[in-house]
């Protein structure tokens, strides 16, 4: 996947649209992705010890790897992602600005 975690990433469709946000997560398998702040879902959590109160808290739910463009550190903008091969290994790089990411 061209993803990684802790990239940054600016999605493209659904009710984010156009928000950005850093990867916590990359699930390989299903090709989806989790975002920080994006496509939450509340969570009810329910006491465990007496006298606790019950919480509801807001999660980061997986998007698809398709709805989100990595936003290249040089230029700032949204971009895909292209390979580089060299002598010494293989880089990701940003389609418009051709630097490595």
């Amino acid at each position: 996947m061209k993803i990684k975690k802790d990239d940054t990433v600016k999605i493209l469709a659904g009710k984010d649209k156009g928000k950005q946000g850093k990867v916590l997560e990359v699930v390989s398998l299903d090709s989806k992705i989790v975002v920080e702040g994006i496509n939450l879902a509340k969570k009810h959590n329910k006491p465990r010890k007496t006298g606790e109160k019950g919480q509801i808290i807001s999660i980061p739910r997986p998007i698809s790897v398709s709805n989100a463009k990595i936003v290249c550190p040089k230029c700032g903008a949204a971009s895909r992602i292209g390979y580089k091969l060299t002598e010494t290994g293989k880089f990701r790089i940003c389609k418009k600005c051709q630097q490595e990411i």
